[in-house]
């Protein structure tokens, strides 16, 4: 009796955590645009705010070139953006492939203040990093967007990215984000990772206390405030550089505010084992930063719990307790897709949804296990101060 009624208690504790992140997400104004130019897609609610578009400095890291980096790319020079924009495209080797396509970029739209910067220099063991701090002191302008090579941004991201940086109490403004192009079997088991459970949970964090990391999809911040936490440098040993990045500047008394619009990001169809090492980076990343919560985030396991009660103590009171625990799981999982991406052909993938919550047991079991992660080709391992060592 005591072994039920603490297996029920769990299986009802996570069904209400999964309930409390779908209101959480609910209540959050996504895909609204508040910037001053825009191009609004129909549906939208769009609310004008005042003239603020200042001079803005692009920062984008590259390495390899996939099949979607050019449109990817593309989407930054086609902004419907007033101020002034310049884009520093970073490589660590001259004969990278993706040069070609910055350079034909650039021959495209000639009146754009675009270009490529090579950053041979090897700072610290992130690489990406040590290529922004290599480009910092070449940026021209007060505002600065640092955005990942796998993103493509809406036409009016800039607009409505940079807009909330007119209260000086916001020191960085980031976006969520969601898989645009979930190619694989794989993949789609990702893509309920994200765009489901990822952008809601970190939606029911904020809501009981304020948000003190960043996205690393896109982030806005001034320069005088980057400056303030010590620039890139200090970061070139760190894994979540966006988390850490958020985490300094929000200890140093500023706010990080979500933006409403979402990006893309395009990726080329990948298999099971990229998709699982790439989770569980994630994982070691997350549980490094927040080792608390991370470790109690199994709690918030709808499909897990249910299933753990049900085969302790079987009995039909416990089969349709659980099968009503996992319809309501399935059904807030494909509401929140359809709330982040806007396409409604997630019912026919529902099925990954308790795979998914199955799977992450053991991604969030292998998380605690190691400290060892493949990033990019490189293996490194993962320190307990969250900086890397290359192995």
């Amino acid at each position: 009796m005591i072994l039920n009624g603490i297996l029920g208690a769990l299986a009802a504790a996570s069904l209400a955590l999964v309930l409390w992140q779908w209101l959480a997400a609910r209540r959050f104004p996504l895909h609204r645009r508040i910037g001053a130019r825009q191009r609004t897609p129909e549906g939208d609610e769009s609310y004008p705010g005042p003239e603020f578009q200042p001079g803005v400095t692009l920062l984008k890291p590259l390495k390899g070139c996939e099949a979607h980096t050019g449109s990817c790319l593309r989407s930054w020079f086609e902004q419907d953006y007033a101020g002034a924009l310049q884009i520093l495209f970073a490589v660590s080797n001259a004969r990278d492939p993706v040069c070609a396509v910055v350079e034909s970029l650039c021959r495209e739209f000639p009146n754009h203040d675009a270009r490529l910067v090579v950053c041979p220099e090897r700072l610290g063991a992130n690489a990406k990093v040590s290529k922004l701090a290599q480009l910092e002191p070449l940026a021209s302008h007060e505002t600065i967007v640092v955005s990942d090579a796998d993103v493509c941004a809406p036409p009016d991201l800039l607009a409505n990215a940079v807009l909330p940086l007119r209260q000086p109490e916001i020191g960085l403004v980031t976006c969520f984000y969601r898989l645009a192009n979930p190619a694989t079997l794989a993949m789609r088991w990702e893509a309920v990772a994200i765009n489901a459970d990822f952008w809601s949970q970190v939606l029911q964090g904020a809501s009981f206390r304020r948000l003190d990391f960043a996205l690393g999809a896109v982030m806005a911040m001034r320069r005088s405030t980057l400056t303030a936490i010590g620039g890139f440098c200090v970061l070139v040993d760190c894994l979540a550089d966006d988390y850490q990045l958020g985490n300094r500047i929000a200890r140093g008394g500023h706010r990080i505010e979500l933006c409403s619009v979402v990006v893309e990001c395009r990726l080329d169809a990948v298999g099971w084992g990229a998709v699982w090492r790439h989770q569980l980076r994630w994982a070691r990343t997350i549980r490094v930063c927040q080792p608390l919560p991370y470790f109690l985030s199994l709690l918030s396991n709808a499909t897990f719990w249910p299933l753990i009660w049900l085969a302790a103590t079987p009995s039909a009171r416990t089969l349709a307790a659980s099968a009503f625990c996992l319809a309501i799981r399935c059904g807030v999982a494909a509401d929140l897709q359809t709330r982040l991406t806007r396409v409604r052909d997630n019912l026919q993938w529902l099925w990954l949804v308790p795979v998914k919550d199955l799977l992450q047991v053991a991604l969030w079991a292998c998380a605690f296990a190691g400290n060892g992660i493949k990033w990019r080709g490189e293996r490194y391992r993962l320190r307990r101060d969250g900086t890397l060592e290359r192995r």
